[in-house]
């Protein structure tokens, strides 16, 4: 990134420097125990749970946590080396996002793999049968235990116009940008989704092969 450099080597402050403990205590003794769990308030994407938990040298406590269904998001790319992305208003911030398709995994879906090429098809109008799933990651272990599912889809064609949420609340733009310009529109802000960013890290990393 511009205006980055690497340490020389060395010993440097901060993390490399810290210490590591020589008998860390085994990790089922800093394990929770879950006691009971109760639904305490639901939406029509994730439920509110307070969960009380148990600690063998920290007591009982309560806890929240957001229970959702698992998310898809993918990546589509034309045979011109375009990303089909979709700028999407979100209300968290109050504004616009750049973003891949994505979603969460219907119970009609038969997996992830065909939720990811069913929100593909709705938020873009553009599908492909060669899907290559890339891997998958906790959104916010912190405070949800789901999992968001990545895959990506080569050669992908316009097959209509978009149809995102066929209840008329979300309001969608799609664009197509060149693959090459992913990295600088991550490093300038222009891309600011994390899931979409760990997509094409999970992308970077693993270079599906094109001509499979």
């Amino acid at each position: 990134m511009p205006g980055c450099s690497k340490l020389p080597p060395g010993n440097h402050p901060g993390f490399f420097s810290r210490p590591v403990p020589e008998q860390p205590l085994p990790v089922k003794t800093r394990r929770w125990d879950t006691l009971e769990t109760e639904r305490v308030y639901s939406t029509p994407i994730f439920d509110l749970h307070r969960r009380k938990s148990a600690h063998p040298h920290r007591g009982e406590r309560n806890f929240y946590v957001l229970s959702a269904p698992e998310w898809v998001n993918i990546i589509p790319l034309t045979p011109q080396g375009e990303v089909v992305m979709v700028r999407q208003y979100r209300h968290g911030i109050s504004d616009f996002t750049l973003e891949i398709p994505g979603g969460m995994i219907d119970a009609e879906d038969p997996d992830p793999a065909e939720a990811a090429r069913r929100e593909m098809r709705e938020e873009c109008g553009y599908d492909s049968s060669r899907i290559i799933r890339l891997g998958q990651v906790h959104p916010n272990p912190a405070i949800q235990p789901n999992l968001c599912h990545l895959f990506f889809a080569s050669d992908v064609r316009k097959i209509g116009e978009p149809n995102p949420n066929l209840g008329g609340a979300e309001e969608t733009e799609v664009e197509l940008v060149p693959l090459t310009s992913i990295k600088q529109m991550i490093g300038g802000g222009k891309i600011t989704h994390a899931l979409v960013i760990t997509a094409f890290s999970f992308f970077d990393v693993y270079n599906p092969p094109f001509g499979r």
